[in-house]
């Protein structure tokens, strides 16, 4: 976020927890335009299944960093990062106050704060792939750790995979790769208001199911159906979209509609609590407990702390 932005507030959480809803009303009552911090509503044509804010949501509050690429796009947070950049000016320049809404912690933190995500070079990481399969991931690791000590001690001398990535950075920047994650460790709350949706777990896991269902019958499966005709099945996007991916094997015959409905309602809870881990590391977010209504239940308080950042 530049130097010259208004003060940011923020509504973090969990998937399936109303923070669409809620915000949206925040936003009406603050005077704010919604900055969307979420990795997969950045997709055209990715709506039902992403619970992406529908038209008539869109028109009552501005949303900001929707609707960014094609599913069939690669696209990075680094790219991500890039937008969001130009976003923060704009509203500085109308006097408009962000709201940064959303689930997704990587997001959120490359909107908010100034991390730097180093390039990547396949013809690099080619040829230290060969290595690894030629003279084993020890001596890689072992090639690592006399570059760049400190990124060694935080990668387990089996993983080759951030051991590539890490001896990649070095040959692609000339910069050890520890020292892009200088910025993560540090957290600055002097711009940032925050209130996060701790939602009792039982309570959400009946929301997330009972969502799945709501979005089948919205026309999710039509919508991946949409989504296939156009290639959906070769993209990248596929394998990252939580539901699409079982949607379309059960359109290609593969599961049935009941299996990959759990698997996705499965999934959906495992990322709830990733995300609720990643945001619990962030001594900027004050937590507010729900139950069954979600973040319906503490609009009130959450309203009262969002206007002390103003």
């Amino acid at each position: 976020m530049s130097a010259e932005a208004a003060p940011a507030l923020a509504l973090v959480g969990p998937t399936a927890c109303a923070k669409t809803e809620v915000g949206i009303n925040l936003a009406k009552i603050l005077g704010a335009e919604i900055v969307s911090v979420d990795s997969m509503l950045i997709y055209r044509g990715m709506d039902i299944g992403t619970a992406k804010p529908t038209a008539v949501q869109q028109a009552r509050v501005r949303h900001h960093l929707l609707d960014l690429a094609e599913p069939s796009e690669p696209f990075s947070v680094a790219r991500y990062q890039e937008c969001s950049r130009a976003v923060f000016p704009d509203l500085a320049n109308r006097n408009a106050t962000p709201l940064l809404v959303g689930g997704s912690g990587l997001y959120f933190r490359a909107c908010l704060d100034d991390l730097e995500f180093p390039p990547t070079d396949p013809t690099t990481r080619a040829g230290l792939e060969r290595e690894a399969e030629a003279l084993g991931a020890e001596r890689l690791y072992a090639r690592l750790g006399g570059l760049d000590p400190a990124a060694a001690a935080k990668i387990e001398p089996g993983n080759v995979r951030r051991t590539i990535r890490a001896l990649e950075v070095a040959g692609i920047t000339g910069r050890v790769f520890s020292s892009f994650a200088q910025a993560w460790e540090r957290y600055p709350s002097g711009r940032v208001t925050v209130a996060g949706i701790d939602p009792d777990r039982a309570a959400l896991n009946d929301r997330i199911t009972r969502r799945v269902d709501a979005m089948v019958r919205a026309g999710w499966l039509e919508e991946v159906a949409r989504l296939l005709d156009a290639g959906f099945g070769g993209w990248l996007t596929a394998t990252q979209a939580i539901g699409y991916a079982e949607l379309s094997r059960h359109l290609e015959g593969e599961l049935p509609l009941e299996e990959a409905l759990a698997l996705t309602a499965k999934r959906t809870k495992q990322l709830a609590r990733r995300q609720l881990a990643w945001f619990r590391r962030d001594p900027r977010v004050r937590w507010f407990p729900v139950g069954a209504g979600g973040a319906l239940d503490a609009a009130d308080p959450i309203l009262r702390h969002l206007e002390s950042g103003l």
